[in-house]
């Protein structure tokens, strides 16, 4: 029997989602979420339970309740994120569809199909939101919004769950060294430099931080910033 506590994390085919399935394989049951096959087939040479998921879909959200089950959850990561740069006054309808549903709407709904669980084991939900979670960002009006909206969720979530033992916890990283950020560069042309940003791994680290953190403490919000800040580069 497996004795080990359990985590979902969803967004696993991406950079951090993956790092923190590759960091929490061995030490915790971990049932990793992707949309894509390559992903999927990724996760399953890693050693984890792969499932397909795509937040914005519910009948897939009830495949993964299935899978999860009645057992009691330790811990939720919620990694999926999708973004995209236009001005403010010219984001088009279907780029705010498709990121207030990835980024707020989907990891919403993601914990009312798995809060049952994670009360039972007094578990914690960890975010990964952004800076631009915090501020604004030229080119980033649609995202920004998502970010700022799935922080008024976090912080919500996290009073109204107090009293049920569940942990709620955010991290606001700045620029990551992944594909979700080279594609944002490309869109910006701004020089895609990965020794510039933070490492997929260091922030699977403070995620496991978090989920991993004695019972006494409550960690509610994190910042994590590149070593030498880079954020003037974006703001064009």
């Amino acid at each position: 029997m497996d004795d080990r506590k359990r985590v979902v994390i969803t967004g696993a085919g991406g950079g951090v989602g993956y790092a923190t399935a590759q960091l929490l394989k061995d030490d915790w049951e971990v049932i990793a979420t992707a949309r894509k096959d390559e992903d999927l087939t990724r996760l399953e040479a890693l050693g984890v339970a792969a499932v397909r998921l795509d937040v914005r879909d519910e009948e897939s959200i009830f495949g993964l309740q299935q899978v999860v089950g009645e057992a009691p959850l330790d811990a939720l990561v919620q990694a999926a994120a999708v973004s995209h740069t236009a001005p403010a006054t010219d984001s088009p309808k279907n780029m705010w569809t498709l990121m207030m549903g990835t980024n707020v709407i989907g990891p919403a709904m993601v914990v009312d199909s798995l809060i049952e669980n994670l009360r039972i084991s007094k578990g914690t939900v960890v975010f990964l939101n952004s800076g631009a979670g915090e501020r604004g960002v030229p080119l980033h009006s649609v995202y920004a919004a998502s970010k700022h909206a799935l922080r008024g969720y976090a912080d919500t979530l996290r009073m109204e769950e107090a009293s049920n033992g569940v942990r709620v916890s955010t991290i606001y990283p700045g620029q990551i060294n992944t594909g979700m950020l080279r594609t944002i560069n490309a869109e910006m042309d701004v020089d895609f430099t990965p020794a510039d940003y933070i490492d997929p791994a260091t922030v699977a680290g403070a995620i496991r931080f978090i989920i991993e953190a004695s019972d006494d403490v409550h960690i509610s919000n994190v910042d994590l910033r590149p070593r030498v800040e880079v954020s003037e580069k974006f703001n064009v």
